[in-house]
């Protein structure tokens, strides 16, 4: 009797015990919204010179989105849904090794979670959580037979500007509350924090916690209009050497109808990039691994900036 007593309360001791996080890998895609497909089609495969390898239709065969492939674990999906004055970026989705044991873990930790992990229309595991700022991220674990991997090698053509997208960037109000969530529930880690003027925190990096992708947190006082949100939520590809993609970018057919000036700029973080601007005004940010000199670019010691009172204009 008391050797099943022991054993029930080691078996109930273990039940307690709240489940271990599993990988998050980095990311997985980027959403956006836009208001003219064949325009936005133009732009990130004639100009940036990115492959579509499938997409969804919707019941009434219009299209619902269609896929961007970046490299094979990473795409842009895009959805012509947008309305005037509305928010272009749609969702940010996370790779994990295990979504199961991930909605497992995050409805130990308090998150809104669905009750099952479905599979989703092109063959993965995937399912939706908000972060405290209210934006949506997809948890997805690609399945062997899912549509991501099927054509694994294939549509990466020679012409792609970028074969990685390294960061997502997405506005933050609340930084302790971000903190909280993707640091102590996802287990992101801090690895850059940079400010535009010196005065007060612009940006906080965040890493994956097994990978090297990374979310970019936009601090902001006032949040900014939906339509204006397009240099704040953005994406950001990996060039080794920025000038180059600008001068093939500038001998592509599509260079001659891209009005924007293309100009090599060193950020905050002292890595060279250039900014490109979709037919919406979502921006890609083309940037070197390093830094100019090799050497890290030190964090800044600004505080993060006061949200103005309630009730103010």
């Amino acid at each position: 009797m008391k050797l099943a007593c022991t054993a029930l309360v080691a078996a109930a001791l273990v039940q307690a015990q709240p489940p271990e996080r599993p990988k998050i890998l980095g990311l997985a895609h980027v959403a956006l919204r836009v208001s003219d497909i064949e325009k936005s089609r133009a732009f990130y495969k004639d100009f940036l010179g990115f492959a579509e390898p499938f997409h969804l239709d919707n019941p009434d065969g219009s299209l619902s989105l269609t896929f961007i492939k970046i490299n094979d674990r990473q795409f842009l999906e895009l959805f012509p849904s947008l309305e005037p004055g509305a928010d272009r970026l749609h969702h940010v989705a996370l790779e994990t090794d295990d979504a199961e044991r991930m909605r497992l873990y995050l409805a130990a930790r308090g998150v809104k979670v669905p009750d099952r992990v479905p599979k989703g229309r092109i063959g993965n595991l995937n399912f939706n959580i908000t972060d405290p700022d209210g934006h949506t991220l997809e948890i997805v674990q690609y399945a062997p037979d899912g549509w991501s991997l099927r054509d694994q090698g294939k549509d990466l053509p020679d012409t792609r500007i970028s074969d990685h997208l390294l960061h997502a960037g997405i506005l933050v109000g609340n930084l302790d509350a971000a903190m909280r969530f993707y640091a102590g529930i996802l287990g992101f880690r801090e690895i850059w924090r940079g400010s535009s003027n010196g005065q007060v925190l612009s940006w906080v990096n965040m890493q994956v916690p097994d990978g090297g992708d990374y979310i970019e947190f936009m601090l902001y006082r006032m949040l900014p209009a939906p339509d204006k949100r397009g240099v704040e939520h953005h994406i950001c590809l990996r060039v080794p050497d920025a000038a180059a993609a600008r001068a093939k970018l500038q001998a592509r057919p599509y260079g001659a109808s891209y009005t924007r000036t293309l100009e090599v700029r060193t950020g905050i973080n002292r890595r060279r990039q250039l900014n490109l601007f979709d037919p919406d005004g979502t921006r890609s940010e083309l940037m070197e691994p390093d830094t100019v000199d090799g050497k890290p670019a030190p964090s800044s010691p600004a505080p993060p900036p006061v949200p103005p009172p309630p009730g103010s204009p």
